[in-house]
């Protein structure tokens, strides 16, 4: 059975460790809406530290590809909470996992869980953190 999560309001790590530990069981998990996933916290060390995890400070050389796509950025954040994504059962949980931006034709009118509740205090959305520079 799939499981369908619309992380509009969602705190990204609470809706990772979701998802890694549901497809660990065997689940297949789809979440939408993942430009709308919540990071908490102070928005400019959010900012720097996505922008240091892009590059290698003061080498000169580029660091590790790291997307600045909110469904790539969102699955990256999964995947480091599974086991080994290489091999074994971290690649069959990763295989399981779908992200999307919006909701496709083919998920709209079906039941979905609600992953957010109201977020007061410091926060940003993956939305926004791709759009900065």
């Amino acid at each position: 059975m799939t499981k369908i999560i619309d992380g509009e309001g969602a705190i990204m790590g609470r809706l990772a460790s979701y998802a890694a530990k549901e497809a660990l069981k065997g689940e297949e998990i789809v979440i939408l809406n993942s430009e709308k996933v919540i990071i908490t916290g102070n928005r400019e060390n959010i900012k720097a530290d996505f922008e240091a995890s892009r590059t290698r400070i003061g080498s000169g050389q580029k660091g590790p590809k790291v997307s600045r796509s909110s469904e790539k950025i969102l699955k990256r954040v999964i995947r480091g909470m599974l086991p080994d994504h290489r091999k074994g059962r971290g690649k069959i949980a990763l295989a399981k996992i779908k992200c999307y931006i919006g909701i496709p034709k083919e998920f709209q009118g079906l039941k979905k869980i609600s992953g957010g509740k109201e977020v007061k205090g410091k926060f940003i959305t993956i939305e926004e953190l791709k759009k900065q520079q």
